[in-house]
């Protein structure tokens, strides 16, 4: 990955005529990767064209690991660390219910996703308790990030549709 910190992740998958086995998350495994410890999971079911995001929590923040369990979405992290020398940036994955791969985004991050086929099951394990006091969104489509999302007039929520832009929030994007 591009952006320090994110992991790809591509879980075992034991296929037969039967169908599928996944071990989708084990404990010891994960913190062996130095993934944190996850404290709440959370499902999300969206339609085709749904927009979520961008989001994130600040203190203390949120790091999630997150799932496509049916569909496929295209995932997207923009860097919030004022530290860091890709603040201001964005990466994006695409995530399927056919793969499972997942993607883990440390505390830092803002997030969103937008959902490519009809219907789509996301799960994310987030290593912090939400707050609705320390909950933040940036917009998603804007022009200082140049976010190079695959749909043009998405379904939003009212929150999404008037999230701040980056510069009020964070101040201008270091080029």
């Amino acid at each position: 990955m591009r952006l320090a910190g994110l992991q790809y992740i591509r879980p075992r998958l034991f296929q037969d005529e039967r169908g599928y086995f996944l071990e989708s998350y084990r404990q010891p495994s994960y913190l062996e990767e130095g993934l944190p410890l996850f404290v709440q999971d959370n499902l999300s079911f969206s339609k085709r064209n749904t927009l979520r995001g961008l989001h994130y929590q600040t203190d203390p923040g949120q790091a999630k690991l997150v799932t496509c369990l049916l569909g496929k979405i295209l995932d997207v992290v923009v860097d919030l660390r004022p530290d860091s020398s890709t603040f201001g940036e964005w990466e994006a994955v695409e995530l399927d219910g056919d793969s499972h791969a997942q993607f883990f985004i440390p505390v830092g991050f803002a997030h969103g996703y937008c959902s490519l086929t009809d219907t789509t099951l996301v799960q994310y394990k987030v290593s912090a308790l939400y707050d609705p006091k320390a909950e933040r969104s940036i917009r998603w489509n804007d022009p200082d990030l140049k976010i190079d999302w695959p749909i043009s007039d998405p379904i939003l929520s009212p929150r999404d549709a008037m999230s701040p832009f980056f510069r009020d929030v964070f101040g201008e994007i270091r080029q």
